[in-house]
């Protein structure tokens, strides 16, 4: 193989490292899922102090539960629910969490060739934005879902949708900046 094919800004070297990246991350949140959950591989350390799966999801269902005080409702909490009195209650399952999506968009800003400050920066604002979005639609659940059974869409996959669109745009944006910015300088 030519070592042309593995430079910075390689497809090929994007996509290897993007999947890589993509897979560890994933499959390491799902690991880290497993052993802080009581069962075969429990590890009651990291499950008491190093459990940001469990700090997520607080982070979560308390945002999402003082929005809908400060608008009126009344909800409340617990390790895993969302209610809403009068409306829905919501079980946060891990797969409501964002974290396949947060390892998809980590993945592509880490693996795609730009500055070190450009992609911390896009990944944190990017994060927040993933989470700000998912505490909307707990919000938006909480007072407006109505669970029938035999929809054809739940509402991860009307979730997972919107918020890849949102994302393929932002990453589209954000690649396509330092061309505008190349043909800028350019120009002068």
């Amino acid at each position: 193989m030519s070592s042309k094919r593995f430079e910075n800004e390689s497809p090929l070297r994007f996509t290897l490292v993007f999947l890589t990246l993509f897979v560890a991350f994933y499959y390491f949140n799902i690991l880290f899922f497993g052993i802080t959950s009581p069962g075969n591989h429990y590890n009651a350390f990291l499950a008491d102090h190093l459990n940001y799966i469990k700090w997520l999801r607080y982070l979560l269902l308390n945002t999402s539960a003082k929005i809908l005080n400060w608008m009126g409702y009344t909800a409340i909490t617990s390790d895993y629910e969302l209610m809403a009195v009068g409306h829905a209650t919501l079980q946060l399952v891990y797969s409501c969490l964002g974290l396949g999506v947060i390892s998809f968009f980590t993945a592509f800003v880490i693996a795609y060739p730009k500055k070190l400050k450009a992609k911390l920066l896009f990944i944190v604002a990017g994060i927040l934005f993933i989470e700000l979005l998912n505490i909307l639609r707990f919000v938006l659940l909480a007072l407006y879902w109505n669970k029938r059974r035999g929809q054809a869409l739940d509402h991860h996959t009307i979730f997972d949708i919107t918020i890849y669109i949102i994302i393929a745009v932002g990453l589209y944006f954000w690649v396509k900046y330092d061309d505008k910015k190349n043909i800028t300088h350019a120009a002068n």
